[in-house]
């Protein structure tokens, strides 16, 4: 996983600027990690990107605090895989994500994203909502 340059974490700063939060090493760091990976990543993922980089420590709950807030206000994704654990990946500002699909391996456990349209939603019967497809 390649680092991010100073130009990334500026953009990660005024991403998080923009919200109206305040910019924090833990929330540049997250941030930063999930603009990195190839992979959507699990809170483990990052404990162990966190460790390796030779900053101090993020604490745990402090972890899953801004991963939380970074998905409602916009700038990541959370989608629970086949195992039932949070992965997260950065957003696009301009909503691109939401345009494709997943493709989950089950030897690795790995989710990666396909540049691919997602299919039609299928049809659910009379008096039942879709909300969403896993």
């Amino acid at each position: 996983m390649q680092r991010p340059t100073s130009t990334a974490f500026s953009a990660i700063e005024s991403a998080i600027r923009s919200t109206g939060a305040r910019v924090t090493s833990s929330r540049v760091r997250v941030l930063g990690f999930l603009q990195a990976a190839r992979q959507p990543l699990s809170h483990g993922d990052i404990e162990t990107l966190a460790s390796k980089d030779g900053l101090p420590a993020i604490d745990r709950v402090t972890l899953y605090r801004v991963l939380d807030w970074a998905a409602d206000v916009g700038l990541a994704h959370k989608a629970v895989d086949g195992q039932g654990v949070f992965r997260f990946s950065v957003a696009d500002p301009k909503h691109k994500h939401a345009q494709h699909m997943h493709f989950r391996c089950t030897g690795c456990g790995g989710v990666y994203c396909l540049q691919a349209p997602p299919p039609l939603p299928p049809s659910v019967p009379r008096g039942f909502r879709l909300s969403g497809i896993t």
